[in-house]
C-alpha cells in the first residue's frame, strides 16, 4: 500500500506521493508507541502497579477510566487546535505530555498521583492518539486521504501484539516503574522526532474544494439530526469496544474453553483487526466508506451473537475473535472516512474531536458497568446478549446517520 503511494507518477505528483508514504510510515510508527504506551500497556501493568502502591486492580482502572473520560472532555479542544495550528505542534505537544504522564505514574506514591498521572495521559492520548492523527493526515493527503488512512491504521493495528509482550517482559525483569520510565522516553526520544520531523514541512491546506470524492461541506450538518446520530452511533459501539477489550479474556474462559485457549482466541483479535483493514483496502474501489460501515456494523453485531453462541459451542469463540477483530479494524477506518464523506473535511479537526467526545466518554463507562454487571452473581453470561443489543442499537443509529447517502 505504501508502494502504492510512492510508485511512478506524473513528476509534478511524485514527490508529493514519496512525501506522503514518508509522513504515513512516520505517523505509523509513533501510532504503535502511543497507543502501546498510553492505551494498551495498562492491561500488563495493572495488576504490578496495584500491589506496588497498596491499592485494588479496581482503583488502577477506574484511573484509566478517568483517563478516557478526561480524553473525551479535550477532543473538541485538541480538534480546534488542529485546525488553527496544524496536526504537527499538537502532535509533538503531546508527545511531550504524554512522556510527562508517564513519569508521573513511574514515580506515583499513592492514589493522588496514580489519577493525576493518568488524567495527564489522558489529555495526551486526545492529542496524539487516532482522533487526531487522522485530521492532521488529511491536512497533507488530499484525495490521497482515505489510501493514507488505511496505511496509518494498519501499523496501528500492531500497537497491542507489540507493547503487551514488551510491557511484560520489561516488568519482569525492570519492574513497572522503570517500564512506564522506559516507554516516557520512547515517548520522548522517539515519537516526539517523528511527530515533529515527519510532518516537518507540512502545511495546514485550505479546506477541500467540493467535488466527486469531497461532497461539499454541510453549515448546518454537524449540529444536525445526521451528526447526532453518526455520534450515537459511534459512542454506542465504543462502549461495547471497550467491554471487549477490558473482559475479553473472562468472557472466553467463561465459554468453558480452557484457559490457554481463551488467550489464543483472544489474540486472534489484533492480526484480524489488520485484516479486516487490508480487505478495506482491497475493496476500496467498490465501496464507498458509508457501505463499509454499513458492512462493518453489520458483522459487529453478527461476532456478538457469535460469542453469545459460544456458551453452548465454545469453539466458536474463535470465529468471534476473527470475525470481531476484522469488524474493529474496518471499524476504525471509517470512524476517520465516513465523518469527511458526509461532512466534508472543512474544519474536520474540530469535527472529529466532536465526535470522539462521546465515544471517549462510552469508553470509559463500559469496564465499570461491565464489571458491576458481573457482581450481580451471573458470571459473563449477560455480558454477549447485552453487547449485541448494544451494537444493534449502533447499527440503527448508523443506518439513520447515513440514510439517503447510500
Amino acid at each position: 500500500m505504501l508502494a502504492s503511494m510512492s510508485a511512478p507518477l506524473p513528476s509534478s505528483t511524485a514527490p508529493r506521493s514519496r512525501h506522503l508514504a514518508a509522513i504515513v510510515i512516520a505517523l505509523g510508527l509513533a501510532q504503535i508507541a502511543t497507543w502501546g504506551s498510553l492505551y494498551y500497556s495498562v492491561a500488563v501493568l495493572a495488576g504490578p502497579m496495584a500491589e506496588g502502591l497498596g491499592v485494588s486492580r479496581s482503583l488502577v482502572f477506574g484511573a484509566f477510566s478517568a483517563a478516557l473520560g478526561a480524553s473525551g472532555l479535550a477532543s473538541p479542544w485538541v480538534g480546534r487546535a488542529i485546525d488553527r495550528l496544524g496536526g504537527r505542534r499538537v502532535l509533538a505537544g503531546g508527545s511531550v505530555l504524554g512522556a510527562l504522564a508517564l513519569a508521573v505514574l513511574a514515580l506515583a506514591q499513592g492514589p493522588v498521583t496514580l489519577f493525576a498521572g493518568w488524567l495527564l495521559a489522558g489529555l495526551a492520548m486526545a492529542a496524539t492518539l487516532y482522533d487526531a492523527a487522522f485530521p492532521a493526515l488529511s491536512q497533507v493527503a488530499g484525495k490521497a486521504y482515505r489510501k493514507a488512512l488505511t496505511a496509518l491504521t494498519l501499523f496501528g493495528g500492531f500497537a497491542s501484539t507489540v507493547y503487551w509482550p514488551l510491557a511484560w517482559s520489561l516488568e519482569s525483569t525492570l519492574g513497572w516503574r522503570a517500564t512506564l520510565g522506559v516507554f516516557a522516553a520512547i515517548l520522548l526520544l522517539v515519537v516526539l522526532p517523528l511527530f515533529w520531523f515527519g510532518l516537518q514541512g507540512a502545511p495546514v491546506p485550505a479546506a477541500p474544494s467540493a467535488g466527486p470524492d469531497t461532497p461539499a461541506p454541510q453549515a448546518d450538518a454537524p449540529a444536525g439530526p445526521r451528526f447526532l446520530w453518526l455520534c450515537t452511533a459511534f459512542a454506542v459501539s465504543s462502549f461495547a469496544i471497550s467491554a471487549i477489550g477490558a473482559h475479553v479474556v473472562g468472557a472466553l474462559g467463561a465459554t468453558r474453553l480452557p484457559a490457554a485457549q481463551a488467550i489464543l482466541a483472544a489474540s486472534l483479535i489484533g492480526p484480524a483487526q489488520v485484516a479486516g483493514r487490508v480487505a478495506e483496502l482491497a475493496f476500496a474501489r467498490r465501496l464507498v466508506p458509508i457501505r463499509v460501515g454499513m458492512l462493518s456494523f453489520g458483522a459487529m453485531l453478527l461476532a456478538m451473537l457469535l460469542l453469545w453462541a459460544a456458551g453452548t459451542a465454545p469453539w466458536l469463540a474463535f470465529a468471534f475473535a476473527l470475525l470481531y477483530g476484522a469488524a474493529n479494524g474496518a471499524m476504525t477506518i471509517v470512524r476517520g472516512t465516513v465523518p469527511a464523506e458526509l461532512f466534508g473535511r472543512d474544519a474536520y479537526g474540530s469535527l472529529m474531536g466532536r465526535i470522539a467526545r462521546p465515544a471517549f466518554f462510552a469508553k470509559a463507562a463500559a469496564p465499570l458497568a461491565v464489571a458491576l454487571l458481573l457482581a450481580n452473581g451471573n458470571g459473563y453470561a449477560p455480558m454477549a446478549p447485552l453487547l449485541a443489543a448494544v451494537v444493534g442499537v449502533a447499527l440503527a443509529a448508523y443506518l439513520m446517520a447515513v440514510d439517503g447517502r447510500r
